[in-house]
């Protein structure tokens, strides 16, 4: 802490005796400083030790002294010494008088204690606790950094800083929500000031903001290097940071600033993946598309998703909602495939997951603040096309939906629309056309023909298969089959019909000649 009136008084080669004001001795130094005029205000900072020895000074008079003390009181001055054995052998009683009536300590300087040697012990003291402060920080940075070292996400990063600062910290991502909190009471705490970072985000990063009170002080501070800041840090301490507090919360920023640019380095290259493996995807190659997957995108490919496109009258607003959507994917643990398309975002999200119900809250929130007769997209605004639900094998008609989602949504003024609400009419009854009934009859019949000779359900199989999206495991525990057993049977559905199951027309046709040959108006 840095020298206050207690701790000189306490210094025995000062030899500084209190006069008046002993109560108030705990107020901090940050200068002594010696001057004989009658009015050295106008030269005061506050904080300042004043040393005299009344060379100019009335110091008999009453008034005079209260008149003197009161301004150096209000100027901010802790504490006034006065050298005796120069011009007075005592300290003047009025002098005593007037600190005590305004509060301001008088210390007795006795004539073998040199002004410069009080001023050399307030400097010692100040620059040996900035030497602690700096140190304090060194050692917190050190700390800090091997958090962020340790590979286990910001979480045990924010518990050090929270403990450096005797207070809490949260990292909200770019759309403001909160990803980590320390403790764990502050996620709360943090999710109110949602507002006051959605706010910042719109000034220029770096950017940083003081809400709250004395007793709840929270700073906020930007993340990123960037024009637009790709996330937030808050720090809530009960009081002013220090030093050594101010240099651990600048050591997070950077931190959490520099795996915050990891991170975009390395959600590029995942974009750069997404892209190969969408491109496989829409060329009717799943099971390339599924290797190249891996890991990363492999357990988005084993289960429904859906598609969405997205697009706006502003560039940035599709990546806005790509951020939002990749924070609830974060949150439930989901993959997540987003593939930038010049204007355009496209995304493969999990069906009736985090993300897509992130981006469905994102479209309506957009839809409530757009005018109830506005017919386009509201300036800034983000249009969303949204598949039905679908699987590997069928992501190029998924892609098809969407767009045409898309341009739904483009003429409605809508910010989102999904392709069920596009087809809501069923064109089941129409398939008890004749016409379409021989189609059905003649693409199945060898089918049929084959399965009715006892080599295999290939039928059944078929219908599974195309049923469960392409999806071998799920499609195979329905049937009660291996899924070898049921790959066989698709390559031998192939060889029969000599039309491949990768071209998504043949996979439509099918699928409708099997809708045709069950419709209950079929003889």
């Amino acid at each position: 802490m840095p020298p206050t009136l207690a701790s000189l008084v306490q210094h025995s080669a000062l030899r500084l005796t209190v006069r008046a004001g002993a109560d108030r001795l705990d107020q901090p130094v940050r200068w002594a400083h010696a001057s004989e005029l009658a009015d050295p205000v106008p030269y005061m900072e506050g904080g300042e030790l004043l040393l005299v020895t009344a060379t100019n000074l009335d110091a008999e008079n009453p008034e005079a002294m209260r008149r003197y003390v009161r301004r150096l009181a209000g100027a901010g001055v802790v504490g006034l010494g006065f050298a005796v054995g120069v011009n007075y052998d005592d300290v003047p009683q009025p002098l005593i008088d007037a600190g005590e009536e305004a509060g301001l300590p008088i210390l007795e300087v006795p004539r073998r204690t040199p002004f410069l040697a009080i001023a050399k012990a307030v400097s010692s003291e100040i620059a040996a606790d900035q030497y602690r402060a700096v140190t304090a920080g060194f050692e917190a940075q050190r700390d800090l950094t091997r958090a962020a070292l340790a590979g286990d996400g910001p979480a045990e990063l924010l518990t050090r800083l929270a403990a450096q600062v005797d207070g809490w910290a949260a990292l909200y991502d770019a759309s403001g929500a909160v990803v980590a909190a320390a403790p764990d009471w502050a996620a709360r705490r943090a999710a109110r000031l949602t507002p006051d970072v959605e706010r910042l985000r719109e000034r220029p990063a770096p950017a940083s903001v003081v809400v709250g009170d004395t007793d709840d002080r929270v700073e906020l501070q930007t993340l990123g290097t960037g024009r637009r800041a790709r996330g937030a840090l808050a720090v809530g301490t009960g009081s002013a940071l220090g030093t050594a507090e101010r240099y651990a919360v600048h050591s997070a920023v950077a931190l959490l600033t520099l795996t915050t640019a990891r991170s975009r380095s390395l959600q590029g290259a995942e974009q750069r993946l997404g892209a190969a493996v969408l491109r496989m995807l829409l060329a009717g190659q799943p099971d390339h598309a599924r290797a190249v997957a891996g890991d990363l995108y492999g357990g988005l490919l084993d289960a429904p998703f859906r598609l969405l496109i997205a697009e706006a009258t502003e560039p940035s607003t599709p990546a806005l909602l790509g951020e939002a959507m990749e924070a609830a994917a974060f949150r439930a643990g989901e993959a997540l495939l987003t593939v930038p398309e010049g204007e355009r975002l496209v995304v493969l999200a999990a069906d009736g997951g985090a993300a897509v119900a992130a981006c469905t809250a994102y479209a309506e929130a957009q839809d409530e603040r757009a005018p109830r007769d506005q017919k386009t997209p509201e300036e800034g605004g983000v249009v969303v096309g949204l598949s039905a639900p679908a699987g590997p094998i069928a992501v190029s008609a998924a892609y098809k939906q969407a767009e045409q989602a898309l341009s739904v949504a483009r003429r409605r003024g809508r910010a989102l629309v999904e392709h069920e609400e596009l087809a809501a009419g069923s064109v089941l009854p129409l398939l008890a056309d004749d016409a379409v009934r021989a189609f059905a009859d003649g693409m199945l019949r060898a089918l049929y023909e084959h399965d009715a000779k006892g080599r295999g359900d290939l039928v059944a199989s078929l219908r599974a298969w195309l049923s469960h999206h392409g999806q071998w495991d799920a499609a195979a525990a329905d049937l009660g089959v291996h899924r070898h057993t049921l790959r066989y049977r698709m390559r031998r559905v192939e060889e029969i019909l000599g039309r491949s199951l990768d071209d998504p027309d043949v996979r439509m046709e099918l699928w409708l000649a099997l809708k045709a040959t069950s419709s209950p108006s079929m003889p």
